[in-house]
């Protein structure tokens, strides 16, 4: 009933997360856990509806939704399988806890390496 999960992905790209959970579920993996939450303030558009002004553009709304996928502990060397077959390499973006100007120096040292 209680059993451990570890984190096989968590990233900000939607198309990735729906290919790794079709994988998994046709892998017939039980106990897997898939979800979405937005780690971002609302910006307060005005008359207290909380609308984000960054979504009114011509693109339309922007996805900045963080997904992520959680598997059995006992599991997570098949889901890893599963996926490495498909050709599929899950990620845990490390920069998601980081505030913008901590991304923006990580960046730079990155290119500076």
């Amino acid at each position: 009933m209680f059993e451990k999960r570890v984190t096989i992905f968590e990233k900000r790209d939607k198309a990735a997360w729906r290919q790794i959970r079709e994988i998994l579920k046709a892998g017939g993996l039980k106990g897997v856990r898939a979800g979405h939450y937005s780690r971002e303030d609302v910006t307060v558009g005005g008359c207290g509806a909380k609308l984000d002004p960054r979504d009114f553009g011509k693109n339309g709304k922007i996805d900045r939704e963080i997904y992520w996928v959680k598997v059995p502990e006992k599991d997570r060397e098949e889901a890893l399988r599963l996926l490495s077959e498909k050709g599929v390499i899950p990620e845990v973006d490390e920069t998601l806890d980081l505030t913008a100007p901590e991304r923006a120096e990580l960046r730079l040292k990155k290119r500076q390496e």
